[in-house]
């Protein structure tokens, strides 16, 4: 309990300090009489009457530098849009460019993004980039920007913008409708950074000075936005999303004839008000998703996979980043999912529709309520389910917030009584974030409880703190869930455990010499059943740095302990198990390098070779690269294992590998597809797919999938045979209406 006290005031309000605090910027917002033309030439007289942001420092491969390469940034406004004008000067004319496609990844090209607090709460921002092609992305971030999961590319709405390219530099011209946004209305400032990747001159810039042991987008490093004239409320504001959608699938182990379908659905977007967002979905359709890329599981646990559909990927943090990743209470790809009573499989369980209100209130409260319904399957003994979730976050002092969540599964029909299924599932939770003000301290900590018939509540706590200097980082994290603590609706890995992970990084920033950035790093992981004792750990060192082409490597060398309470196969070949109740020590060494990501070739490889539970194992996973700019790449991708164990007659072997092929047509028209063949999974899949995005936020999607069974059953030696299992074509058409 002791302990407990002393991790809980580590979260309290303390004052960090940052030597970068002291610089002001601003920028004000010019008032537009006349609408400039999205080309991307910054060749209208309006333009050139303003004073832009300027002064760019280095974020990489220093932050104690002006950029080499400056950026000058425009702001104007009318009544219904935001103007933003862009110049972006380099070092010669050899912009780097990955892809046409919207919503590209920012590293390793030449692109910038602009992130808006629009709420100028330093918690929750909107960004929207442009690289020089004129391809455009844009996005949330999302708990101050402290880290990479604060970082989503699911936000999607109407906008313009393009880009020219001259003789040393680049510019760009942005149109964002007010209506896209929410704002509260009667701010005259809000808070706004931006940062910019220079590939010719090998450098990250941006305009706020910014540490570099902080993130590019962390908002605690925001300048303010100043306007003349605040922009208006446009009250509520309606955009309806029709889809039809169409396909044929056979099931060839089953020797069915082919099935085709055709449905209809949409959604349908209304903003409430400038800060409130109610999106409605009618029998909802995610054929056009991409499916899962297969994963080599090697543990006792379920593999995490994120959530693709759009739906329910907006607003995602509102509702999904309470408690851990591992002790998640509500994980939305539950929706959806049922389980067959006659297998005990899982399948796909219809949804039928839902509603989700979600956004501001005021400045330092969010509001998020979730509704979802699911059809009865009678064959399966699938029950109707209903998913409701409510969400409240309340903002506290400069950048941390208190948020309550409340989720309720509630099983209905038939399926129910005849399969003796539990009606409902139930979890209340409490959770609190801490950011100081330049993000040295941050931390979290919660406690949820979950209600089901004929159970007590159990309950799940952790906490976790961290202590972030330039040349310093320390963190502690500690988690506990009690044995049956149960959220349907979560993503909860394992149960009855409590668990401690300390971890101390020293890091430097060499002034001279190959390397840009080293950092020195010692961490354990402590798990303990209750009642019983230590039951894993994992006690590690190593190094990791980035050269000065931003190239990385890292060495690790670790000892690992684990206790095993039920039989366990760990070469996952379905292989002779090892036997339950005996205990394992065992040291690894691994490594990894990935290369310069601006080359058109690039590559990463991380080895691995050590002892593993009673024997050996090595291996190998990466990727390597091939980018035909501006168009695309191709991608292959692998992990091979080698297992020398003494209770197996013969070494076993796990390999998973593939290659992805993305090309960009044009900026409306990309294709991508792969292809995975996994040994451990005795399954070889391809995923092809063809988007047309033939008007704003609307598309036309041609998907095709093929699944094999990988290997001859019969003579597991012929790795090679490959009879198909299944095979599906969709095509699915949506169009945004705004009313």
């Amino acid at each position: 309990m002791f302990r407990n006290l002393i991790l809980l005031l580590l979260l309290l309000p303390i004052v960090g300090y940052s030597q970068f605090d002291d610089e002001s910027k601003s920028i004000t917002v010019a008032d537009f009489t006349e609408k400039p033309v999205i080309d991307g030439a910054l060749d209208e007289a309006m333009w050139a009457e303003l004073t832009p942001a300027s002064d760019f420092w280095q974020y990489f491969p220093t932050d104690s530098l002006l950029a080499k390469g400056q950026t000058e940034i425009y702001m104007g406004a009318d009544k219904d849009n935001l103007y933003i004008g862009i110049k972006c000067y380099g070092a010669g004319n050899n912009w780097l460019v990955n892809s046409l496609k919207r919503d590209f990844r920012a590293g390793g090209n030449d692109n910038i993004t602009l992130v808006f607090d629009t709420f100028d709460d330093q918690t929750n921002g909107i960004f929207f980039g442009i690289n020089p092609e004129g391809v455009i992305r844009e996005g949330v971030i999302t708990n101050g920007g402290n880290g990479f999961r604060d970082f989503s590319e699911s936000w999607d709405n109407k906008w313009k913008g393009d880009a020219q390219k001259f003789d040393g530099y680049y510019t760009a011209e942005l149109e964002i409708p007010f209506s896209t946004l929410r704002f509260d209305p009667s701010n005259t400032k809000w808070g706004f950074l931006a940062y910019r990747f220079d590939t010719q001159d090998n450098e990250m810039s941006v305009w706020k000075r910014t540490p570099r042991q902080q993130t590019l987008f962390s908002l605690a490093y925001t300048g303010e936005m100043i306007w003349n004239k605040t922009p208006e409320a446009k009250g509520s504001r309606v955009s309806l999303i029709p889809f039809i959608s169409a396909g044929t699938s056979k099931d060839f182990e089953a020797g069915t004839a082919s099935s085709s379908f055709a449905d209809i659905g949409g959604d349908i977007k209304v903003g409430v008000t400038s800060g409130l967002n109610l999106d409605l979905t009618f029998n909802p359709d995610f054929s056009q998703v991409e499916v899962d890329r297969q994963v080599t599981n090697l543990s006792r646990f379920e593999i995490f996979f994120p959530e693709r559909r759009q739906f329910f990927v907006e607003n995602a943090d509102l509702f999904g980043d309470f408690g851990f990743s591992d002790i998640n209470p509500f994980f939305s790809r539950r929706i959806g999912v049922g389980k067959d009573v006659n297998t005990g499989s899982t399948v796909q369980n219809r949804i039928l529709g839902g509603a989700r209100l979600s956004g501001k209130l005021n400045k330092d409260t969010r509001i998020g309520l979730l509704t979802m319904q699911t059809e009865q399957n009678q064959e399966l003994g699938v029950p109707s389910a209903n998913y409701s979730v409510a969400v409240l976050q309340k903002k506290l002092w400069d950048r941390s917030n208190i948020g309550f969540i409340v989720i309720n599964k509630q099983s209905s029909g038939e399926a129910v009584e005849i399969n003796e299924l539990t009606p409902y599932n139930r979890v209340a939770g409490l959770d609190f974030n801490y950011a100081s003000t330049d993000n040295t301290w941050s931390g979290k900590t919660f406690l949820h409880t979950s209600i089901t018939p004929g159970e007590s509540a159990k309950i799940a706590h952790g906490t976790e703190a961290a202590y972030n200097t330039r040349s310093f980082e320390m963190t502690w994290s500690h988690e506990y869930v009690a044995q049956d603590y149960n959220a349907e609706v979560g993503f909860v890995r394992r149960t009855n455990y409590y668990r401690a992970e300390p971890s101390i990084s020293l890091r430097s920033f060499p002034s001279s010499g190959p390397f840009n950035r080293i950092s020195y790093r010692g961490d354990a992981d402590f798990i303990f059943k209750p009642g019983f004792g230590k039951t894993d750990h994992d006690i590690g060192v190593g190094v990791n740095g980035q050269f000065n082409n931003g190239a990385r490597f890292f060495l690790g060398l670790s000892h690992n302990y684990v206790y095993l309470f039920d039989d366990f196969d760990p070469t996952g070949t379905s292989s002779t198990p090892l036997e339950a109740e005996t205990e394992y020590n065992y040291v690894n060494l691994e490594g990894s390098i990935s290369t310069d990501s601006r080359k058109s070739v690039s590559a990463s490889f991380r080895p691995y070779i050590g002892e593993y539970f009673n024997g050996w194992r090595s291996g190998l996973q990466g990727s390597l690269t091939l980018r035909y700019q501006p168009k695309g790449s191709i991608q292959l991708n692998y992990s091979w294992n080698h297992f020398s164990m003494p209770h197996l007659d013969e070494n076993k072997q796990t390999l998973l590998i593939g290659p992805r092929i993305d090309y960009t047509f044009s900026k409306a028209l990309f294709a991508s597809a792969f292809i995975q063949y996994n040994t451990q999974a005795k399954n070889t899949n391809v995923n092809a797919r063809l988007q047309w995005r033939f008007a704003p936020v609307s598309d036309f999607f041609l998907v095709f999938t093929d699944n094999y069974l990988t290997g001859n059953v019969s003579d597991p030696s012929d790795r090679f045979a490959f009879d198909i299992k299944n095979r599906a074509i969709v095509a699915k058409l949506t169009y945004w209406f705004n009313v």
